[in-house]
This record gives structure tokens, C-alpha cells and sequence, in this order.
């Protein structure tokens, strides 16, 4: 067998593998909140899909048509958000133009860095750098997530490397306003039933997909209604 076969084969496998893990993920009922925060959203459910998404909500890419709109709530410190990422990834190659994704945050309380990181990525959104601060986060998840000391001063280094103000990033990440952001994002997904992440609106309607696949079939479905 040839070296370029040879690397063609591990390179497939490799990436059924990464696929399986993924639909997984996605398959798979999420990390659940905290108690409390699992009854909010028990009695909030269904409060109006003007939570879904709000003016300022933040957008990965191009605007699509405006007929099909995802919807993420997400962690960047949950490891099934991370397994998700090449996935949405993917669909915002394929529906390029398409399909608006969205993104909310909805940092877990048992995760010590997960409104620090959701501070950190609303920060560089104010200065235009929302989507390269939240690839940032998923590329180096490993080297910071699941621990309990703050990675706050890590991800300040993530905002220098990305030629921020470094100024303006530090008032924002600390001002009342940024975390009061973060805050109604969480709390608006509370009302729309959000107990996990990622948990994901296909317009409106919460998703639950059995694999890739399934994922792509009910987008695909969307555009086609």
C-alpha cells in the first residue's frame, strides 16, 4: 500500500471516528444545571421566541435569507459544545448564505471559567472579534477546561494575540453591562427550557438529532418548507 493510500485510510478513519463521537454529543441529553436553575426554566418554558434571538445577538458568518435561523445556546467550557463546534462548523459551510446561525451564551454554574470565558469572547465581540475570540476558546479548550483556578489572565492573553485594546477589553470584560450580557442570554434561554448545552433551535423549535445526518435532514427540511 502506498504512503499517500495509507495516510488516505487513517485519514478516513480518523474522521468516522470524530464523526461517531459527535453525533454522540449530540445525541446525547446534555449536562444538566444546577437544580434551581432546572426548575426556572421548568415554570419560564415557552415564554416567547423573542428570546430566541434578540438585536443584538451575536451571528457566526454572513447573514442567510432570513427563512431558516439556528440557534446555539452554548458553554464554551462544555466539552459537548466542543465536540459540536466542527460539526456547526460544517453546516455553516454547506448553508452558506442560507441559514443565519446564532449564537447565545449559557455558561454552566458548575464551571468555574465558564463566564469567564463567555466575559472574555463578549469583550472581543465589542471590538469586532467575536468570532475569532470564540474559535479561540474551542481550539484551546483542552489546555483550560474542567479546572478550578480562573483562566481569566489566559484568556486576556487570547484578546493580545488578537491585537485587541487591551484597555477597552479589561473595562469591558469588568463592567456591569458585559456580565449583565452574558447573564440575560442564559436567563433567556432558562425561559425557553434550556437545561444543557449545547442545546440547539432549529426556528423555534428545540432540536434534538440523532446524528449528523438527522441534523443536516431537519435544515434541510427548513429550507425546503
Amino acid at each position: 500500500m502506498t504512503p499517500v493510500k495509507r495516510n488516505a485510510l487513517v485519514s478516513t478513519a480518523v474522521v468516522a471516528l470524530l464523526v461517531a463521537f459527535i453525533a454522540g454529543a449530540l445525541a446525547l441529553s446534555p449536562k444538566k444545571a444546577d437544580p434551581a436553575d432546572a426548575a426556572g426554566a421548568a415554570t419560564g418554558a415557552g415564554a416567547g421566541t423573542g428570546k430566541l434571538v434578540r438585536d443584538d445577538s451575536h451571528r457566526l458568518g454572513a447573514a442567510g435569507t432570513g427563512k431558516v435561523t439556528l440557534v446555539e445556546f452554548l458553554d464554551f467550557e462544555c466539552e459537548s459544545c466542543r465536540a459540536a463546534y466542527p460539526v456547526v462548523e460544517e453546516l455553516r459551510t454547506t448553508y452558506a448564505g442560507k441559514v443565519d446561525f446564532v449564537v447565545r451564551y449559557f455558561p454552566i454554574p458548575s464551571h468555574a471559567n465558564a463566564v469567564n470565558s463567555a466575559l472574555a469572547v463578549e469583550a472581543a465581540a465589542q471590538q469586532g472579534k467575536f468570532e475569532d475570540m470564540y474559535k479561540r476558546m474551542y481550539d484551546t479548550q483542552e489546555t483550560w477546561g474542567e479546572q478550578q483556578d480562573s483562566k481569566a489572565s489566559l484568556f486576556r492573553g487570547f484578546a493580545q494575540e488578537l491585537g485587541l485594546d487591551m484597555a477597552a477589553y479589561d473595562k469591558a470584560v469588568a463592567a456591569k453591562a458585559t456580565q449583565e450580557r452574558v447573564e440575560r442570554d442564559r436567563q433567556d434561554g432558562l425561559d425557553l427550557g434550556v437545561e444543557g448545552t449545547p442545546t440547539f433551535f432549529l426556528n423555534g423549535k428545540k432540536l434534538q438529532p440523532s446524528s449528523v445526518q438527522d441534523f443536516r435532514d431537519q435544515i434541510d427540511a427548513a429550507l425546503n418548507g
